[in-house]
């Protein structure tokens, strides 16, 4: 007997690591993937397609991390489209930087770009970050931005590695739960 894939079996399908679970969630949430990928490559075309096979991947590995009361899956499947968006143009940007650091002339179309980009990255970013209180964004700024390990930020800001690593915690929490609504106005 074959099994046939619907709403409400596929996420437990996935989970079985059933492919046709993966070809159901292409046919009816891949306009989500690629309505969140184009807003936020939209100077960046030639990357949608990866971009694209790189969300599905997320979804199929990480498909047991997806929690139906933490909001609908639409939203999970947003979500991960537009942080590896945002990856893929912080990407796109160093790659720029180490071409620039090479000696490579950068063309005035790709200053431009880079230009471009790095603003609405920044600005992204700083929507992201909006939800915490100033010494959490700090923290978060100087990990995964100025790529400070622990011990620097742990020096920098007096706080011990644990109370870090729980700030830390709570603050990812906090953004996953304030910018769900904002995948849901993206989806339209």
């Amino acid at each position: 007997m074959i099994l046939s894939i619907t709403e409400e079996n596929f996420i437990e399908q996935m989970k079985r690591k059933n492919q046709k679970a993966l070809e159901y969630v292409i046919d009816n949430y891949a306009w989500i993937l690629k309505t969140v990928i184009k807003k936020h490559l939209y100077y960046l075309p030639n990357f949608y397609e990866e971009c694209m096979n790189d969300c599905l991947l997320a979804i199929w590995e990480n498909i047991d991390c997806f929690d139906p009361k933490k909001g609908s899956f639409k939203n999970w499947v947003g979500g991960i489209a537009r942080y590896k968006s945002i990856d893929y143009t912080r990407k796109y940007l160093k790659d720029l930087e180490n071409e620039n650091i090479e000696g490579v002339i950068i063309p005035e179309e790709d200053r431009s770009l880079k230009y471009i980009l790095e603003r609405e990255l920044s600005i992204e970013v700083e929507k992201m970050l909006d939800s915490l209180s100033k010494e959490d964004r700090s923290i978060f700024k100087k990990l995964y931005f100025e790529d400070k390990n622990m011990d620097e930020v742990s020096r920098d800001t007096g706080l011990s590695k644990s109370i870090l690593y729980n700030r830390i915690s709570r603050g990812k929490k906090k953004i996953r739960r304030e910018h769900e609504g904002v995948y849901r106005n993206e989806e339209h």
